[in-house]
């Protein structure tokens, strides 16, 4: 995007120059659109699941910017002579369910043929302009609060390598189905700074972009920061670790100070999650409100992993407290 010209717009609240997780126009003055798109090959094998959980990642981008989503195309990419279209019926239903589980009408899409599948949606959203989340707002003394534990991409790689427990494979895809629904109604109730999802960029690489959109640099408690089980672990001694999380590290060694953490928290920080939690930069004053609502909402989890600093030469530093 950077290498194409600009065409500024008043009404564009939220474009891509922050790496948001969703665009932001302004109707009038109680109302915006919010818009994205997202869409990936499957990661787990049953069909109903793979909508599920591919549904559930477009429509968080929305919540996170503390919208609603109103309605849905999909996008669908289908090797038609090797998945039945029953599988591809499957398939929709999935993200069907998801969609209106949250309100949300799903009203057409496309379909192409394509070597390998690929499924997700394109979203729109309503918010209001006065009550956007967007991760360019964080300010030092913000705590860093997480809704999802980490290590989705490490269990859905060992899914694949046929090294992930079922125990395991059936808890990543329940949290992976999970919409962070929770974005919408902390936006509305005034409580958070500033937000973004976890996805496949990982936390650090997320978190990055925060602190650059804001202005801030941050600190992450390694220990304080969750993982799916302890056999995501045992799954990176094994070294089932995805090409997208090895490259985020590299990238995040570039921005990072690591004053405490083993290599297995590194790789876990920096794990390409799939339909990822949000991680809420939140004022003090408020964060036991926000520590109630999620617990209210039962969140996966609500875990307070680090804080915002002033800005730094070192954008992150990783500590042990």
């Amino acid at each position: 995007m950077r290498q194409l010209p600009q065409y500024p717009n008043r009404n564009v609240l939220v474009g891509s120059t922050t790496a948001d997780d969703a665009g932001v126009f302004r109707l009038d003055r109680d109302r915006a659109l919010v818009q994205t798109t997202d869409f990936f090959t499957p990661i787990v094998d049953d069909p109903f699941a793979y909508g599920q959980i591919a549904a559930a990642n477009a429509l968080s981008d929305v919540f996170a910017m503390g919208g609603r989503p109103l309605t849905a195309l999909n996008i669908m990419g289908m090797p038609a002579d090797l998945v039945s279209e029953k599988t591809i019926a499957t398939i929709l239903r999935g993200g069907l369910e998801k969609a209106r589980e949250v309100g949300c009408a799903i009203v057409g899409g496309h379909t192409i043929r394509n070597p390998e599948p690929i499924y997700g949606l394109a979203v729109t959203g309503i918010v209001s302009p006065r009550k956007i989340l967007t991760n360019a707002r964080a300010k030092a003394g913000d705590f860093l609060v997480l809704t999802k534990p980490l290590g989705t991409g490490i269990a859905t790689t060992g899914i694949k390598r046929g090294l992930t427990s079922a125990k395991l494979s059936k808890a990543a895809t329940k949290l992976m189905s999970q919409v962070n629904t929770i974005g919408a109604d902390l936006a509305e109730r005034g409580l958070v700074r500033a937000a973004t999802d976890i996805t496949g960029f990982g936390l650090l690489g997320h978190l990055a972009s925060m602190c650059r959109a804001s202005g801030v640099s941050a600190e992450i408690f390694a220990p304080d920061v969750p993982a799916i089980s302890q056999e995501i672990y045992r799954l990176i001694d094994r070294d089932c670790i995805p090409g997208g999380t090895e490259q985020n590290l590299k990238t995040a060694n570039a921005r990072t100070k690591w004053s405490a953490a083993t290599e297995a928290q590194k790789i876990l920080l920096a794990d390409a999650q799939t339909s990822g939690g949000l991680l809420l930069a939140v004022s003090p004053r408020h964060l036991a409100q926000v520590i109630q609502r999620l617990t209210k909402r039962q969140t996966s989890c609500r875990a307070i992993i680090g804080k915002i600093l002033p800005r730094r030469k070192t954008l992150i530093t990783v500590s042990t407290s």
